[in-house]
């Protein structure tokens, strides 16, 4: 089954926007220095990608979703339409930042290499995405219901949520000195990012708003060796 994901920028902004203002301690995180050069992995509309440009950082964007891409050229940003596994960058990046995006990217050791690839030698890997255990009852329930109907849910299932231990080592194994990475429980007041943000991944399910109890993001910071 073909996995597809389409999203509407301003439904995104105005539902969804708790995401990029959740980010605000993964740019504490990564820590910008002016003139650095940064990349973007999965910038969407492009508020955190701006907020770094802001701190006299140069910063390139990058994003699976056109619409999105637009959106963030609007705000006058450098902004690429590319895949997560399928970077096309070769030692340029002082730092590679992610906000709650890996997630989505479906083969997370061609994501971890393009990055890889992506930094210059000892750059930094910093980024937060959601981890084991997330929306748990939601990704249950809907794998349920598309069985039932005779459709392969785990085969139609777009997430990506490991372990701490599992990411770890996929980072030391593709030349990564982790310095700090933690599942971080983190309750969800409310969300209705899944009903209302225009994304479908799931074939004749109506996804209503919902409740989840925690949802826990992975938090990491990597050097490249």
């Amino acid at each position: 089954m073909v996995r597809s994901q389409t999203w509407d920028p301003e439904r995104y902004a105005r539902n969804a926007r708790f995401v990029a203002e959740l980010g605000a301690a993964v740019v504490d995180l990564l820590a910008p220095r002016a003139g650095e050069r940064i990349l973007d992995l999965g910038c969407g509309d492009g508020v955190l990608t701006a907020k770094l440009a802001s701190m006299g950082c140069h910063v390139i964007g990058v994003d699976a979703s056109a619409p999105q891409i637009d959106a963030a050229r609007k705000l006058g940003l450098d902004v690429l339409v590319m895949r997560g596994e399928a970077l096309d960058f070769d030692s340029e990046f002082d730092a590679v930042f992610s906000n709650a995006a890996l997630h989505w990217m479906s083969n997370p050791a061609k994501v971890i290499a393009g990055v890889r690839r992506a930094l210059k030698p000892h750059g930094r890997f910093v980024a937060e995405f959601g981890g084991h255990g997330c929306v748990a009852k939601i990704r249950k329930a809907l794998v349920e219901a598309l069985n039932r109907r005779g459709i392969k849910g785990e085969a139609a299932n777009p997430w990506y949520f490991p372990t701490v231990e599992d990411y770890s080592q996929r980072l030391i194994r593709s030349g990564f000195v982790v310095n700090y990475v933690a599942l971080i429980r983190r309750p969800r007041l409310r969300s209705q990012v899944m009903s209302s943000v225009g994304w479908k991944p799931f074939p004749r399910v109506s996804l209503q708003p919902c409740r989840p109890q925690n949802d826990p993001p992975i938090s990491l910071k990597s050097e490249r060796a």
